[in-house]
């Protein structure tokens, strides 16, 4: 029984520019900025929160199944759901929009400037729960608001267990929507900062929160993470990374761990584990999905680290 990824499906276009962003922006006429920066590195990197998350559960041995839509240009991102082996039954195209997209500049002191374009994510309320089959557990990812809206109450009225991930899209909602969500999901994911926003923004602190689901996990960067569950907070160690490269990507690399250890009933020490342990393989390259250790290659990182094998 497949896992359900609801989220984007977006291409990350990262470009680097070979001097400090200060060097250039004059702090007395930031009122009429106009500047432009020579970028001679650019890449194009298959990215987006759904792509992300299902890409690192089959690296599991998991079958994931994305929802998500892309835009005219997904043909590229489309051929590599092929070729990796992943369903695309549920990703929509949306004819006369864009696939979702963010444009990366990146300066010498690692200072970013970023545009976000949503393009298709914009219409992912078009797909329908009820139109997939077997699912037994999903998450909601950061996707367009009225897409994670139905998604989290079709999930909800199906009976389906699913993990609430607003990422960089917790700004679109309100406390009482936020509290609504975590009403509807059985469990939620959020980084530190995250953390602190939706304590602040409902009100709650994060014990009263954790009390509505059966586990909230906070992940803490290279302090690893929290797992608020039965009332018990179980603290999940950082997994050293052979090498620290890029970040991007990691927080799903951690959910995809997430979402195998709850699908497999694993318990939260050991589900926590193999999320930390997923976080560190993608930290050592470039790019969300440019990593490709193999399932023994995993069980050998998660030995390594905690002494035993995982499966």
């Amino acid at each position: 029984m497949p896992t359900l990824v609801c989220g984007s499906i977006a291409y990350d276009n990262i470009m680097v520019f070979h001097d400090r962003f200060k060097n250039h922006i004059l702090p007395e006429q930031i009122h009429i900025l106009n500047v432009a920066f020579l970028v001679p590195e650019m890449r194009r990197e298959f990215g987006g929160c759904a792509g992300n998350i299902a890409y690192n559960l089959k690296l599991l041995g998991d079958d994931p199944l994305i929802m998500a839509t892309v835009g005219e240009d997904a043909a590229p991102y489309l051929s590599r759901l092929d070729t990796l082996g992943l369903s695309r039954a549920h990703v929509r195209q949306i004819e006369g929009a864009y696939t979702a997209q963010a444009f990366i500049t990146t300066d010498l002191d690692d200072n970013q400037i970023t545009a976000f374009h949503p393009g298709a994510m914009s219409f992912s309320h078009q797909n329908q729960i009820s139109e997939t089959r077997n699912v037994k557990l999903a998450i909601v990812a950061p996707d367009g608001r009225d897409g994670m809206l139905k998604h989290a109450s079709d999930l909800a009225a199906a009976e389906i267990p699913f993990v609430f991930d607003p990422g960089q899209g917790m700004p679109m909602f309100s406390g009482e929507e936020l509290l609504h969500f975590l009403q509807l999901a059985d469990f939620a994911c959020f980084n530190d900062y995250e953390a602190r926003l939706l304590c602040d923004r409902t009100g709650l602190s994060l014990e009263q929160l954790a009390g509505k689901l059966t586990a909230l996990v906070v992940t803490r960067g290279g302090e690893g993470s929290q797992i608020h569950a039965a009332g018990r907070c179980f603290d999940i160690p950082c997994v050293q990374a052979k090498e620290v490269v890029d970040p991007t990507g990691c927080g799903d690399a951690y959910r995809s761990g997430l979402l195998y250890g709850i699908a497999n009933g694993w318990d939260w020490e050991k589900t926590g584990r193999l999320a930390s342990v997923m976080g560190s393989i993608k930290v050592s390259s470039r790019g969300g999905q440019n990593h490709s250790p193999t399932r023994d290659e995993i069980a050998e990182c998660y030995r390594a680290a905690f002494g035993e094998s995982p499966w």
